[in-house]
């Protein structure tokens, strides 16, 4: 069954930084959470803390798409709203 990734970078306006951090937490542990979710990573820049490294696999699409609506309607996607994303998914066979 061919797994979905997503992967790239999100950047964080400067002055809600703050917020978006005390929200990854929680957003972590209910990706983790979900049905389909193999990895999830986010991870701060060091050298650039407004920039977040993002990668993600889900068993297929289905677990992909539930995970992407799920978060569309979070607390995660309300902080992140101002968030621009710079990702790249694609479908890969194991």
């Amino acid at each position: 069954m061919p797994k979905t990734i997503l992967k790239g970078y999100i950047e964080v306006p400067e002055d809600e930084l703050s917020v978006v951090i005390k929200a990854l937490h929680q957003h972590k542990a209910l990706t983790h959470a979900e049905p389909g979710c193999l990895v999830f990573t986010v991870e701060q820049d060091v050298n650039e803390p407004t920039r977040f490294s993002v990668y993600e696999e889900f068993v297929d699409k289905a677990a992909f798409e539930h995970h992407q609506a799920r978060v569309a309607d979070s607390d995660w996607g309300r902080v992140t709203g101002n968030v621009k994303r710079f990702y790249t998914v694609v479908t890969e066979a194991e």
